[in-house]
């Protein structure tokens, strides 16, 4: 999976020389989704890594399927320390001697913020302020964060452009518009820059299908296999930008790299085309068929959900000139990735 972004031609020119002078990370969130991904292709370039994370959402099981894909000398470049960014002597003791922190840590999802404000507050606004505050006091030259496309709520545009934004329309968009202004202060106050990058419904191997939170494709490809029936949230025309994992990590990594100039910026992370939900049926119906697997014919249809945008695409134009971003897989092929490991798991249970 990781092959691709370390060939490709905005990437490659950094794969030797962080090898030949590996750097000290911290991962939070590493036993996440999108975190382990961060955590295995760091290992596979031989850097020092330290994740950190309290399993409130992740899984040990995420590790050791990291762990198990990299050498015995890439796995004794890990470490982890289990802990909350709330605290702050953990949040300190994670970024002693860290050069680079991946801050990934949150507590995700629309409706979960709907049923639950307070905790979505204290994790994604409190705990991203003390990790904030902590990379700036232990010297840290690089802070890159996960930021989201939900802050852009209410403006209407296609595609959606960095300088942009409308009114949030949930209790989690207002968590990340904040830490956008948080990271804008620290760089106006302190001289401290956090670089955001707003991701644009990522999904891939390690997403979690199970719970009341879980994303659109696990959920549905998890249900498929089961023979289950899929309802769809409103009439399926809504549509979103999904980029697959390996282009977050691609983004990541290149906003970690980037010159100094370029930090304190805030980035689109996506593929730039826009998939309704009607489509993303139809996408995951074909895959599983190729792969001799019975899919529902037909969804049902119920209730659009509170709390969320009707469309959603990104210019990633800017993160494409000053980063040299360049997503290797569309939906089609991060779809094709994602189910073979999700075939792999259900093969396994």
């Amino acid at each position: 999976m990781f092959e691709a972004l370390f060939a490709s031609p905005g990437f490659a020119p950094h794969v030797l020389p962080l090898r030949e002078r590996p750097r000290r990370w911290l991962v939070t969130g590493a036993a996440g989704f999108i975190g382990s991904n961060l955590v295995e292709a760091l290992l596979r370039l031989d850097q020092q890594v330290v994740g950190l994370d309290n399993f409130a959402t992740g899984h040990q099981r995420n590790l050791d399927e990291l762990l198990a894909a990299v050498t015995p000398e890439q796995t004794a470049r890990f470490r982890l320390i289990t802990g909350d960014i709330r605290d702050t002597r953990t949040c300190a003791e994670a970024c002693a001697g860290i050069e680079v922190v991946l801050h990934q840590a949150a507590l995700g999802s629309v409706p979960r913020s709907i049923a639950d404000p307070l905790t979505s507050h204290d994790v994604n606004v409190t705990g991203f302020v003390q990790m904030l505050d902590a990379a700036r006091q232990a010297d840290v030259t690089r802070f890159v964060y996960a930021a989201s496309s939900s802050t852009y709520g209410d403006e209407p545009n296609l595609p959606k452009r960095e300088e942009r934004i409308g009114n949030p329309l949930s209790p989690y968009a207002v968590t990340k518009l904040v830490n956008e202004l948080y990271a804008a202060v620290y760089a106006r106050s302190y001289g401290f820059k956090a670089t955001g990058l707003r991701y644009f419904n990522v999904f891939g191997p390690r997403q979690d299908p199970h719970g009341p939170y879980a994303a659109v494709i696990p959920r549905w490809v998890d249900a498929m296999l089961d023979g289950e029936q899929i309802t769809i949230n409103g009439d399926g025309e809504t549509s979103r930008d999904f980029c697959f994992v390996t282009n977050a990590v691609q983004a990541n990594l290149l906003a970690a790299l980037a010159p100094d100039e370029i930090q304190g910026e805030v980035f689109n992370v996506a593929v730039g085309e826009r998939t309704t939900l009607n489509q993303l049926f139809g996408l995951l119906q074909e895959g599983l068929q190729r792969h001799g697997r019975n899919a529902p014919s037909e969804a049902v249809y119920g209730q659009f959900r509170e709390g969320d945008v009707r469309h959603s695409e990104a210019d990633i134009g800017k993160a494409s000139k000053l980063l040299g971003y360049a997503p290797t897989h569309d939906i089609k092929a991060g779809i094709e990735h994602a189910l073979l490991w999700y075939l792999r798991k259900a093969a396994d249970l």
